[in-house]
């Protein structure tokens, strides 16, 4: 979840893909081993789509979600699967137990300076502890690279590339960054997504929508989004074409890492 609070999340929106968001979780969490006393920290826990599964999994530790979105939280609570739930930005965490696992599903790629936020993370966890994460590497995909290419042109005003770079690391980056902190297990996987037809618009783009494409409609006006949205809408149908049902299949690139300090 972005710990960005100026926005809030739509979690009804951000839920429409919540099968396809879910399987990375799981895939993150069949990874995680047997653990050391201490509470489990489920880090950007949204609305609690994995907090059922993690308090299943780990019966006997207590589980913290932690989240800056007040109203995914509200839906997280709801799920009655939290011991504690915080509400506060990722980066300014701290625990007053040490954790016997912080899990952190699709949150990080909106978080700055990785090499700090991971060795902070790392070392509050219990002794044989483990740092499970896992973080789109989408951005060099037409997926993500056409809203880049699509606001420079219609709004250079607000929107400048130069010099910009992705928020996610290669896995050689990342294995070098996190190899002196202890043990580290990493790797890749695309998942070819097979998005529904939609009544409007692309299906990608109404994936995109609640996610990647947030931060970019935030610095428009109603009436800039709809033709920003548009052109977005005939970039996806050019790269992405429809199946003959209207669905749409999208290649989906994600990092994931295990660390035991």
């Amino acid at each position: 979840m972005s710990q960005t609070q100026r926005h809030d999340w739509n979690p009804e929106t951000y839920a429409r893909f919540r099968g396809l968001r879910l399987r990375p979780a799981m895939d993150l969490l069949a990874q995680v081993e047997d653990l050391p006393g201490g509470p489990v920290v489920d880090m950007g826990c949204g609305a609690g789509a994995v907090g059922a599964v993690l308090k299943h999994r780990f019966a006997g530790h207590s589980l913290m979600g932690v989240d800056s979105s007040p109203a995914m939280l509200e839906q997280a609570e709801e799920t009655g699967a939290y011991d504690a739930l915080t509400l506060t930005d990722a980066v300014d965490w701290h625990s007053d137990s040490a954790p016997a696992l912080i899990f952190s599903n699709a949150l990080c790629h909106w978080l700055p300076d990785h090499e700090t936020l991971f060795a902070g993370w790392a070392s509050t966890l219990a002794k044989g502890g483990t740092l499970a994460v896992q973080m789109p590497r989408q951005y060099e995909a037409p997926s993500h690279s056409a809203l880049r290419l699509i606001a420079a042109n219609m709004y250079p005003d607000r929107f400048d590339f130069t010099g910009w770079r992705a928020p996610v690391s290669t896995p050689e980056d990342y294995q070098k960054m996190l190899s002196p902190l202890g043990q580290v297990r990493m790797w890749e996987t695309t998942y070819f997504q097979t998005l529904c037809a939609v009544d409007e618009g692309h299906p990608v783009r109404h994936f995109s929508q609640s996610t990647a494409m947030r931060p970019f409609l935030a610095k428009m006006s109603e009436d800039e989004q709809k033709g920003f949205v548009a052109s977005y809408d005939g970039a996806m149908a050019r790269v992405y074409p429809l199946n003959p049902d209207g669905s749409a299949v999208l290649p989906f690139r994600r990092l994931f890492f295990t660390l035991k300090p």
